[in-house]
């Protein structure tokens, strides 16, 4: 309850919607009670006098209380379409708010603050979770205001022509309000949980299977992860008809207690009008308006069975949002220095939650323009290393210096803008041609894209395509080939003029042609540029090329390649294999 009780609290920007969309649904409610009342009494005391002759229907005002059935009327239909209105916007209002703050909490934490959640949980959190936060205001918060606040005023009115009349009236009413949502709670409670984790569950295992599809039918894994889905949607089913009918169970409760207070108020109208206390068209008014009272609580029920789910996705929000960053930012950037040296002295990184040192003691100096290869094993340390250099991990022990500045008085923004970054996994979005590169540079102008093409080797493809540069690539660029994928990612390299360029893997699992054309484009976009290649492969390393050799996370051998592949160590040995493997 405390993740519901602070979620409330992030509508306090909002509370002047809130109060309009509480005020509009309360008018709403109290129109509807005074149509319904007035105008059982209107038709009743109309056939009274018709039954008296012609003395009363002179003596009768039509006028007024016709008017009021009309303003009632009017009243009503106006405040409900108003207060959807009002409703809508405040809680748009608020998940447009709370998206932005998870998102912004989101960037400063990958990716090394979200190395242990998976894609489609965090998909489901940014989306699904916030939707169903939106809910949380306009199934229960309003609602439950509306009902407090026009169960009261109801039951005043009713009290007015019988004390005993509008007691029955707000007892009915709070046990439809309070009663059976608390009966819908404790019942749905873990049914609605149950749905969110599934939802959760099989939200990640389809994403999942669409990122990872080429793997799935290589290892014929498919129908062991459609059984799974199709077990945890059959599981989701159950759990949802449980819901639906529990929330049968609530509207039935609600429409019976309503008849039953209306019976309560015919016996009670009946009475009194047998006394002389009431007129006759009373008795109507008092019966009407107690089934009329209970649209305000009519909601209630079926919401509060899926409080549960909402309180999961509000601690499932609140758990990202609570999260420690892990680079600490300064708040401001010193100047850029002139001269762009690297220097490391004693660095050691060691990861949250992990007991070993992923960097323990790396000693590295780089120059400008120098170009330095890192080989080594997977978790030897490399792409620690590149997670270090765009504040992506922060190090504990030692010192890294850009310029003879200390990087951890560098803002990761203002770092990261020196630096573009080729992997190996190109993340290519679902649009344009143009729309990828201009993520790139989103200023540049037709011919820099096409000159970055160029470099790339890419724009006789583009040329071709009948759109030009507004092709589209398709889903995750489903449309282009590894080659042409890979070739994007380097006119974005292109695009961005920066003193360094960081190289992870770039020519993994291309054929020998298209490899050869993608180090021919590197070549060129390297010019002039401070380049750090990661592989783990030795073919494109020329003899001069310095190489450094991880192994542990620390540095075991820094050389010329030429020199290091004769000295008997690392490289010797990963040039035998790879020869050999090459003659198989």
């Amino acid at each position: 309850m405390r993740d519901l009780i602070r979620l409330i609290r992030l509508y306090t920007p909002y509370r002047l919607w809130i109060a309009g969309g509480i005020a509009l649904g309360l008018a709403t409610v109290l129109a509807n009670f005074g149509l319904l009342a007035l105008s059982g009494w209107f038709i009743a005391t109309a056939g009274v006098v018709g039954l008296a002759g012609f003395a009363a229907q002179n003596a009768f005002n039509f006028f007024i209380p016709a008017a009021g059935v009309r303003f009632f009327a009017m009243i009503r239909v106006l405040a409900r379409y108003t207060g959807r209105l009002v409703d809508h916007e405040a809680t748009f209002r608020l998940l447009a708010g709370l998206r932005q703050s998870l998102y912004a909490k989101l960037e400063p934490l990958a990716p090394a603050g979200l190395a242990g959640d998976r894609g489609g949980d965090l998909l489901g959190r940014l989306v699904a979770d916030v939707d169903r936060l939106g809910d949380f205001f306009l199934r229960v918060v309003s609602p439950f205001a509306v009902a407090a606040l026009g169960s009261l005023v109801m039951a005043l009115v009713f009290a007015t022509m019988s004390p005993l009349a509008g007691i029955v009236l707000l007892a009915g009413l709070v046990t439809a309000g309070v009663g059976l949502p608390l009966i819908s709670l404790a019942l749905g409670d873990t049914p609605s949980r149950d749905a969110v984790a599934l939802q959760t569950a099989m939200r990640a295992d389809l994403v999942d299977s669409v990122q990872g599809m080429a793997e799935l039918l290589t290892y014929n894994a498919a129908p062991a992860m459609v059984e799974r889905v199709d077990r945890a949607s059959a599981a989701l089913m159950a759990r949802q008809g449980r819901l639906a009918t529990i929330a049968g169970i609530g509207a039935g409760g609600t429409l019976l207690l309503a008849n039953l207070t209306m019976a309560a108020m015919l016996l009670i109208g009946g009475r009194l009008v047998f006394a002389g206390h009431l007129a006759g068209p009373d008795l109507a008014l008092l019966a009407l308006g107690a089934m009329a009272a209970f649209e305000a609580v009519a909601p209630l029920p079926a919401a509060f069975q899926t409080l549960g789910g909402m309180k999961d996705s509000a601690r499932r929000i609140f758990e990202i949002i609570d999260r420690d960053v892990p680079v600490a930012e300064p708040a401001t950037s010193p100047a850029r220095p002139e001269r762009l040296d690297l220097c490391l002295s004693g660095v050691r990184l060691r990861y949250p939650g992990q007991t070993g040192w992923a960097l323990d003691g790396i000693d590295l100096a780089m120059a400008p323009g120098e170009h330095l290869v890192i080989l080594g094993r997977s978790g030897a340390g490399k792409t620690s290393l590149v997670n270090l250099l765009l504040r992506f991990a922060a190090y504990q022990e030692g010192s890294v210096k850009l310029g003879g500045v200390e990087l951890r008085t560098i803002r990761g923004d203002d770092l990261r803008s020196l630096f573009t970054l080729v992997s190996q996994r190109t993340q290519i979005f679902a649009g344009s041609l143009r729309d990828n590169l201009l993520i790139a540079h989103p200023a540049a102008a037709d011919a820099a894209l096409w000159r970055a093409l160029e470099i790339a080797q890419l724009a006789e493809f583009v040329n071709a395509q009948p759109e030009g540069l507004d092709a589209l690539v398709g889903e995750a660029g489903a449309k282009l080939s590894g080659g042409e994928a890979r070739r994007l990612s380097l006119a974005r390299a292109a695009l961005r003029d920066t003193p360094f360029l960081i190289l992870d893997e770039p020519t993994e699992a291309l054929d020998p042609l298209t490899e050869a054309g993608f180090r021919a484009a590197l070549a060129r976009i390297a010019i002039g540029r401070t380049v750090i290649t990661i592989t783990h492969r030795l073919a494109g390393i020329g003899p001069a090329d310095r190489v450094v050799v991880f192994e542990a996370g620390r540095i075991v051998e820094d050389g010329p390649f030429a020199a290091l592949e004769s000295a008997g160590g690392t490289i010797t040995r990963l040039a035998r294999l790879q020869n050999r493997m090459a003659r198989l």
